[in-house]
């Protein structure tokens, strides 16, 4: 499944990034939440990983805090991508005349600005929450099949959902296959 996620979010950005049909908000977006799910997989699943293989679980304090900071970091981010992504097709089904002037470059650049902003502010009080409350509130089994399923599966199926049944992503993956990007 990482891998999978890794290189679907990966191919992704390939194809926003060499296609120029594709430099629209859009797509912008699009590139940023697969950039965010790859880092959101790679902060837990190397080390999950590393664990299933040498069958020790421990991990040092300081380790548990950095990977819980980058974590709840990059879920906060991407669902807050997921609402300006949101935004960005309300604009351009309600306001399609003035979708351009509105999504802008800047503005576009600015809400993700905010969204990364909006992270640190937001995530510390309800991912602490989560993850410090009492452990007799909740079964361990039912605790790791819901991490396993926000953590791994959904950014894993992010590219699926949101780029690889689109016809322009596919145009754009077609061309870097056969060698002929678009300028």
């Amino acid at each position: 499944m990482y891998l999978v996620t890794v290189f679907g979010n990966v191919l992704i950005m390939l194809a926003i990034g060499s296609d120029s049909h594709l430099h629209t908000p859009m797509y912008f977006f699009l590139s940023n939440l697969s950039m965010v799910d790859l880092y959101l997989v790679t902060t837990l699943v190397p080390k999950m990983l590393v664990n299933m293989l040498t069958h020790n679980n421990a991990i040092s304090y300081a380790g548990c805090f950095a990977q819980m900071y980058f974590f709840l970091f990059f879920i906060c981010l991407d669902n807050l991508l997921l609402t300006v992504m949101a935004y960005d097709r309300f604009v351009a089904i309600c306001h399609p005349l003035h979708y351009v002037t509105i999504m802008s470059p800047r503005i576009c650049s600015l809400l993700i600005l905010i969204s990364w902003i909006c992270v640190v502010s937001l995530f510390y009080g309800t991912g602490l929450g989560v993850y410090l409350s009492s452990a007799t509130t909740h079964s361990s089994r039912n605790i790791s099949i819901a991490s396993v399923m926000y953590s791994v599966v959904t950014p894993m199926l992010n590219p699926f959902i949101y780029s690889l049944r689109n016809k322009d992503i596919k145009d754009a993956l077609k061309r870097i296959i056969s060698g002929t990007a678009s300028s």
